[in-house]
């Protein structure tokens, strides 16, 4: 399965319980709500760029650590390991696919300090009166496409992102309720059969 399918799809209006008329969340808060999200797990909704649906559970350890692991009878695994983003897709047969992080939008929500104040970083901040959304990319490269996030308030909650590869292939993740300050080993996030330099394993 190719990395412009699971992470990079035609976005989807989702429906989140919000205050009404909340006001819009400061660049600076969200920033500071990110930094402060060590780890977390819950499950996800996934509308990929064909228009199918994925669902799975997700597992966020920052700084650098993400894992997806689809339902069947997808079976797929994605993993963030800091560095890499291994694609683990049981029905190829080619074995793991690897990507550096850095080149995914990805990256700014994983990163050690998210400052969301940065030049260039943030291109939209708007709000619809019940959510706040940002549109991020990385400054020095707008090539690598960028992210949407969608966040409620009171308190702040990451609800939804939207990735575009700058391509115009789009994929939305939807987020059910995160556990926060959840106990996750390192271990959780290696990617069976990729290297550390993302090399694939014999």
């Amino acid at each position: 399965m190719k990395l412009a399918r699971i992470l990079l799809a035609p976005a989807l209006c989702a429906v989140m319980a919000a205050p009404a008329a909340a006001e819009k969340l400061s660049l600076g808060a969200i920033s500071g709500y990110l930094n402060g999200l060590a780890t977390a797990e819950g499950e996800f909704t996934q509308v990929n760029a064909d228009g199918s649906i994925s669902t799975g559970q997700l597992y966020i350890k920052r700084p650098g650590r993400m894992r997806f692991e689809y339902d069947p009878p997808e079976e797929t695994l994605v993993v963030a390991d800091g560095d890499t983003v291994g694609v683990v897709d049981p029905k190829s047969n080619t074995g793991p696919e690897a990507y550096p992080l850095h080149r995914t939008p990805l990256k700014i929500i994983l990163a050690r300090h998210v400052d969301l104040t940065r030049e260039r970083m943030v291109t939209g901040h708007a709000s619809d009166g019940k959510t706040t959304t940002v549109r991020a990319q990385d400054p020095e490269h707008p090539e690598y496409g960028h992210i949407e996030l969608v966040f409620t308030g009171d308190p702040v909650e990451l609800r939804q992102w939207v990735i575009d590869d700058g391509q115009g292939s789009r994929t939305t993740v939807i987020l059910g309720d995160l556990q926060t300050g959840v106990r996750l080993s390192n271990d959780r996030f290696e990617i069976p059969g990729v290297g550390p330099v993302g090399q694939p394993t014999r």
